[in-house]
């Protein structure tokens, strides 16, 4: 090994962790005591490597003085479950028709494994410093209450739009954070895991997509920062480079145009409707990359695409 390419010595990496740390601290105080809702999805979560990481970054996110809420998605979790059970899965515009049996094993999955694995991760990584990840449900303490989704689409033939009835799929009417609000302002230091499952007046249960019920919750808890966590590096423009940050007009331009489409679309509402509800700003990120909130939060370059008024 040349000099050149030499490791560097153990003072060269102290002083180099102290220099980022150093660096940081603009960061941590711009974020004391501010609310950041992340929500946690894609195909980061079926990787134990990559969930153990995002655990241990949230849990620094609690002991530098934020208060992280995260909001859980599980639709690949889900499928591999009605697949085990041999009941077919249908959508539609990126929206699962959920019946009865369908609803049944949704909420056994999103509120059982994959919430309880979550937060017992966090709580595995904040064990030294007794940070504990608390799993919680939409259903519970009336978190979100839901109206049903109405969709409409063109049938191919006559060209009517028609009704498509989506089953037991909500967007949140209400949302009711006094509970999170408990959680996050405690003396202990807990991190609220919420499940996108909510309850329509009447009492039934109802799915909502992650995003939907992310995006509301940031906007009751008037968020510091929504991060929109994907498998995708954030929001391209037409020669398919990232851009780095966006007004709500440029957004609702981009989909104007076409140039957002597809998933991106309903990201983008999302975060029009979550900054419209309170949220100073959303950054749509790649939740692949290691670190990548840390990265968001605690550095000049950030990451994703940041999204403000």
């Amino acid at each position: 090994m040349t000099a050149d390419t030499a490791a560097p010595s153990k003072a060269e990496t102290a002083f180099a962790t102290a220099k980022t740390l150093a660096e940081a601290l603009p960061f941590i105080q711009r974020y004391d005591r501010e609310t950041v809702v992340i929500k946690y999805g894609g195909h980061a979560m079926g990787d134990e490597a990559t969930a153990q990481r995002f655990a241990a970054d949230v849990v620094l996110l609690k002991l530098v003085g934020i208060h992280p809420v995260v909001v859980h998605g599980g639709g690949p979790q889900i499928s591999a479950m009605l697949n085990r059970a041999g009941v077919k899965s249908e959508f539609v515009d990126g929206l699962r028709v959920t019946d009865t049996a369908t609803m049944e094993i949704a909420e056994m999955v999103l509120s059982g494994a994959v919430n309880k694995q979550l937060a017992h991760l966090i709580t595995q990584a904040g064990r030294e410093a007794d940070v504990r990840g608390v799993g919680l449900s939409g259903k519970d303490a009336r978190l979100f209450t839901v109206e049903k989704v109405v969709r409409t689409r063109k049938d191919p033939e006559s060209r009517i739009e028609q009704v498509v009835d989506l089953g037991f799929v909500g967007d949140p009417k209400e949302v009711d954070a006094q509970l999170v609000m408990t959680l996050i302002k405690a003396e202990q230091d807990y991190v609220p895991v919420v499940a996108p499952i909510g309850v329509d007046p009447a009492g039934a249960t109802f799915n909502i997509n992650a995003d939907t019920a992310a995006g509301a919750l940031a906007g009751s808890l008037h968020a510091k920062r929504f991060l929109l966590l994907t498998d995708i590096e954030g929001v391209k423009d037409g020669d398919g480079n990232l851009i780095p940050e966006m007004t709500i007009a440029d957004a609702r331009a981009l989909m104007a145009s076409g140039v957002a489409n597809g998933g991106m679309i309903p990201k983008l509402e999302t975060a029009i409707t979550a900054i419209e509800s309170g949220v100073e700003a959303v950054v749509i990120l790649d939740g692949r990359t290691p670190h990548a909130i840390l990265n968001e939060l605690f550095t000049d370059s950030g990451s994703g695409t940041l999204i403000r008024s």
